[in-house]
């Protein structure tokens, strides 16, 4: 821990050298126009591989940059840096060689993470036949990573959060990225939001009138 403290100490120095007021400019708030979820690895620092500071990216972290429907800690942060920061991008990053990814295609158990990384499982399932299609095992783990992230936006496309924020003047724009630790560089995948939309029938959701709360029990009476 001593050189935690040496290291945050000298990057006191570093900034008030920079500019002697910006801990007092950074202290006033924050309007990061960013919300990165990503992966929890240690390899992949969302700061430092996009290039931004603090004040900039709200962060979300998880086991394979995963966006589950049941996670109160990752809605609650989705819901936060949307309704209140106003967020203008919301990045999903996935990254080759992810352990969790490489964890979820093998057939070994691990304990409490196992019912986690069935969600990956079901990324598979959904992608079975192009994904046991490639026997070369690191370009076929390097494939799903990318299938993941591409299932992760659209999972982040299904939320109430989201299909709320889409009706504003201004909505967020999703991308889904992967990073390459062999070369330091990010690679957008270029998903097109606009091909979730035939599923609108399905995940589709209306805005409930203010003045109204619509019960479960509600809608299926009517």
């Amino acid at each position: 821990m001593e050189k935690i403290f040496e290291n945050n100490k000298k990057w006191v120095e570093q900034r008030l050298t920079e500019d002697k007021d910006y801990f007092t400019k950074l202290s006033q708030g924050q309007e990061p126009r960013y919300l990165f979820i990503g992966c929890a690895d240690s390899r992949v620092p969302a700061g430092e591989i996009t290039g931004t500071g603090p004040g900039e990216m709200f962060v979300h972290r998880n086991i394979a940059n995963m966006v589950v429907h049941t996670d109160m800690n990752l809605l609650s942060v989705l819901q936060y840096a949307v309704e209140v920061l106003k967020v203008r991008d919301i990045i999903v990053c996935g990254h080759y060689g992810c352990g969790g990814v490489a964890a979820a295609a093998s057939h070994r158990q691990f304990g409490l993470i196992d019912n986690w990384l069935r969600n990956i499982k079901d990324v598979i399932r959904l992608h079975e036949r192009e994904v046991m299609s490639i026997y070369d095992e690191e370009k076929r783990l390097r494939r799903l990573v990318e299938l993941n992230v591409i299932e992760q936006v659209h999972n982040l496309y299904q939320t109430s959060i989201i299909q709320n924020a889409l009706r504003t003047e201004t909505p967020p724009k999703l991308h889904g990225l992967v990073y390459d630790i062999r070369e330091g560089l990010l690679h957008n995948l270029n998903i097109d939001i606009n091909s979730f939309k035939r599923y609108e029938h399905i995940y589709g959701m209306q805005a409930a009138p203010l003045d109204e709360e619509n019960t479960p029990d509600d809608v299926a009476a009517e």
